[in-house]
């Protein structure tokens, strides 16, 4: 079993190296390099030579695998990146909802490995798994989109992008197949489950059986993790775990039985749930852990979990990028190695009762998972949460039974809907605890922090030092390991004050990166302001990082949300703002059209205490010591020509906003107002051809431009902008290259 996990390991090692280090041209090389030191190995003394043939052996597989896997899979699929032509494609799942109409996961035929993602109209969500769709689609590569490299397509085995154009006909093709027949069950019981349960717990309970979390409340998604407990609604080896207590209840516990029927039924649940590597992994190593007894053998945790990374990285290579194949080996590392030792320290000598063994072992657990995970949450999510041991230890049971009476009430609903409703009682109580429970947690002062305080990632260096210090320091004592964690929160305080103490001149002016969007935070002796809150790329939320910048420097409420248009790259994230703080005043132009965006955040809005204004002349408004002046539309013809402007003064510096006023609007703004000459401006409309026009630039003289724009079709920023701004003379920042942009004005300098 050793032996397996070392090969395993060195497999999983070389992947990675594949993956992240190495180019494609140099895969076969590297392999043969492994090999060579594989034979050498044969010098070696017998008990280094086995571990370390096998180590090469497994290096050399590793690379020339990956190597051959872009060859024979991913470059057919990229080589049709960049044409149009017709498609005809086999659908590998249900189809999506989208802003713009549809998507689904499809092959193409032709091609026996790899996928593809196809967007279309809406007509795609009337298609069912296995039905063939025709077409002319223009193809782009999954890879690397608008020169931007993703690893959220790739990750999952597709490597092309298809984009219909013009009408596409389909519904030919076998449903009835066995092939499909865990994707139609899943919509069954999704469709079951809103018929037994109330919106908002029918989206919990959809997330928490099937992992479809797009039936999850914003507010409720926002506050669960918010909480930390986020983790229960992606499906991963937890809930196989609660498939396995469900299914060792009904069996009796006897093993034979037990492991007969959960084998079969985790594969099947991990094709319904869509076979993600938290569940490939849970599954593998619960069939190394059922499998170990009826073969007479112990069961071996390290080599399981080697084994499950083993076989996910053999299917995909590229598997290894995924964010949920790292967090769940992260975290189950963490629970194999780090848990059990925390377990005994906390101990100790003597004997506890069982409510201290309880605790302790949902806190070893807790922190066990996060040593391992918190540095990639911190790296892909930009959070720390502090009330996470918390969150986990009042919430975890509450999710364990949800998940198997809500299971038992879907099943029962199958066979008489009356008996499912009356199962569904007990789940419905629950997942009512659990949310109102993330939203109290949610509520706490401080109950997370986030990598916007610069500061914080020192803190986190500095806290892992400290502990790994305390862990080789002899000799083994619990007060070493007390006296780490009040040192790490001393300095944790120190570090959030720090944080707080970012914004200090007259006027600081953060122009923050929300891609394709913007987000200006205007911070004047601990009151706030905020321009926008949007962005047209959907991957990217920013409600939530303006919400965390604000967050770190200590804002507790919103004075003032300027909105200067109602386009949803400037008003997308207000939702979700809405739901981390309360906002004071709302400031945005009227409308002609009542549409749904605009119902939605100013729905939001109200809801966080917002009083609505829309400014039909200038008003002046104070923020500390600083002053903010909003002028009204000057302009006809859309959104972008009726909508605010926004001056921000302190003292004689001023910074100007005009969203995404054109070339005319602007002259129209010159005309109108006596503008001052400016320190700082936002250039219009990402960057536009359009706007930042030669008269507002000679007009205003600004010396400093920032340019808020990011991954787009329209060529944001233009060169002509950038060229007449490069004549003005201005500095120019970009937050598509610069990231976010923070900016000082202080009266005295």
């Amino acid at each position: 079993m050793r032996r397996l996990a070392v090969f395993a390991g060195a497999f999983s090692a070389g992947i990675f190296l594949a993956q992240y280090l190495l180019r494609p041209e140099w895969l076969l090389p590297g392999a043969l390099v492994c090999l060579g030191l594989g034979w050498a190995s044969f010098l070696l003394p017998w008990e280094i030579r086995r571990r370390s043939v096998a180590a090469c052996a497994a290096l050399a597989l590793a690379l020339g695998w990956n190597w051959l896997y872009i060859r024979q899979v991913q470059r057919p699929l990229e080589a049709l990146a960049g044409t149009e032509g017709p498609a005809v494609m086999t659908l590998c799942g249900y189809g999506e909802e989208t802003d713009y109409g549809a998507r689904a996961v499809v092959k193409l035929e032709g091609y026996s490995f790899g996928k593809a993602v196809f967007y279309g109209d809406a007509s795609l969500l009337e298609l069912e798994p296995g039905q063939t769709l025709s077409g002319t689609v223009r193809f782009q590569s999954a890879a690397k989109i608008r020169d931007t490299d993703v690893t959220s397509f790739t990750s999952k085995g597709v490597f092309l992008l298809a984009y219909g154009r013009g009408e596409m006909s389909g519904g030919s093709g076998s449903m009835s197949s066995l092939r499909w027949r865990h994707l139609r069950l899943g919509r069954a019981m999704a469709e079951k489950i809103w018929t037994l349960y109330p919106d908002r717990a029918a989206g919990f309970l959809t997330a928490i059986l099937t992992g479809d979390k797009s039936g999850l409340a914003e507010g409720d998604a926002i506050a669960l993790s918010e909480a930390g407990l986020y983790h229960i609604m992606a499906v991963s080896g937890m809930h196989c775990g609660f498939l396995l207590t469900l299914a060792s209840l009904l069996t009796g516990k006897r093993r034979r039985l037990t492991a007969a029927l959960v084998m079969p039924l985790l594969a099947f649940y991990a094709l319904l749930t869509g076979g993600s590597p938290s569940v490939v992994r849970a599954c593998v190593m619960l069939a190394f852990l059922l499998a170990a007894p009826l073969c007479r053998r112990d069961s071996d945790p390290p080599t399981a979990l080697a084994a499950a990374l083993f076989l996910i990285l053999l299917v995909n290579p590229f598997a290894a990028a995924s964010v949920s194949l790292q967090l769940s080996f992260a975290a189950m590392a963490g629970l194999l190695w780090l848990t059990p030792k925390l377990m005994k320290l906390l101990a100790g000598e003597r004997r506890r009762g069982r409510a201290f063994r309880l605790l302790s072992a949902s806190f070893s657990a807790t922190i066990g998972a996060l040593v391992f995970t918190t540095p990639l949450t911190a790296w892909y999510f930009g959070r720390l949460v502090l009330v996470s041991p918390l969150s986990n230890l009042l919430c975890l049971w509450a999710a364990g039974i949800v998940f198997m009476t809500g299971l038992l009430s879907v099943a029962a609903g199958f066979v008489w809907t009356p008996l499912g409703a009356a199962l569904a009682l007990l789940p419905r109580a629950l997942t009512g605890y659990i949310l109102g429970a993330a939203r109290l947690l949610a509520g706490i002062p401080y109950h997370a922090l986030y990598y916007t305080n610069p500061y914080l990632k020192y803190w986190l260096a500095y806290a892992y030092v400290l502990f790994a210090l305390a862990y080789v320091l002899r000799p083994k004592r619990r007060r070493k390991y007390a006296a780490a964690a009040l040192l790490a929160a001393l300095a944790l305080v120190v570090t959030v004050g720090l944080g707080q103490r970012c914004c200090r001149a007259d006027l600081d002016v953060l122009v923050l990166n929300v891609g394709q969007g913007q987000c200006v935070l205007l911070a004047s002796e601990g009151r706030f302001a905020l321009v926008d809150c949007g962005s047209g790329n959907s991957w990217i939320s920013a409600g939530d990082i303006a919400a965390d910048h604000l967050a770190s420097l200590g804002c507790k409420q919103l004075d003032y949300l300027i909105l200067t248009h109602c386009d949803s790259d400037h008003v997308s994230g207000v939702t979700a703002l809405a739901e981390r703080l309360r906002i004071g005043v709302l400031l945005a132009p009227e409308t002609a059209e009542d549409g749904k965006l605009q119902t939605q955040f100013l729905s939001a809005a109200k809801a966080a205490g917002a009083a609505v204004v829309s400014p039909e002349e200038i008003r002046t408004i104070p923020l500390g010591g600083a002053a903010l002046t909003v002028y009204p539309p000057v302009g006809t013809g859309g959104d972008n020509a009726e909508g605010l402007a926004v001056l921000a003064s302190a003292g004689d510096l001023d910074l100007l906003v005009t969203g995404d006023m054109d070339r005319t609007t602007e002259k129209k703004l010159l005309a109108a107002y006596d503008l001052p000459d400016l320190e700082i401006l936002i250039a219009g409309h990402h960057g536009s051809r359009h706007s930042t026009s030669e008269e507002l630039l000679e007009a205003l003289r600004p010396e400093t431009a920032c340019v808020s724009a990011g991954s787009n079709a329209y060529g944001h920023p233009s060169e002509e902008v950038l060229e007449r701004l490069a004549r003005q003379g201005c500095a120019v920042f970009r937050t598509d290259l610069h990231g976010d942009i923070h900016l000082s004005l202080n009266q005295e300098n």
